[in-house]
């Protein structure tokens, strides 16, 4: 019995990073563009830059939803 690939292994222990893109994110959210764009620039809402591309990862916009709800439970 072989074991199977390091690779194998290292992809079931760590969930796969999903990047979304601007529009993805603004129909998750039914935002609009600058709505979306305005939460990137003030770092409420986490992303990288590929190139040109703006990406945020799912656990951002994950974290970013969370934290509004802390502050509307909070308020």
């Amino acid at each position: 019995m072989t074991s199977p690939p390091l690779a194998v292994l290292h992809a079931e222990a760590a969930p796969a990073l999903e990047l979304l893109t601007v529009p993805q994110v603004m129909a998750r959210l039914q935002l609009g563009r600058s709505a979306v764009y305005d939460l990137l620039r003030t770092g409420q809402l986490a992303s990288i830059t590929l190139g040109r591309a703006r990406r945020i990862p799912t656990h951002a916009l994950t974290d970013f939803i969370r934290t509004r709800l802390e502050q509307e439970a909070a308020a």
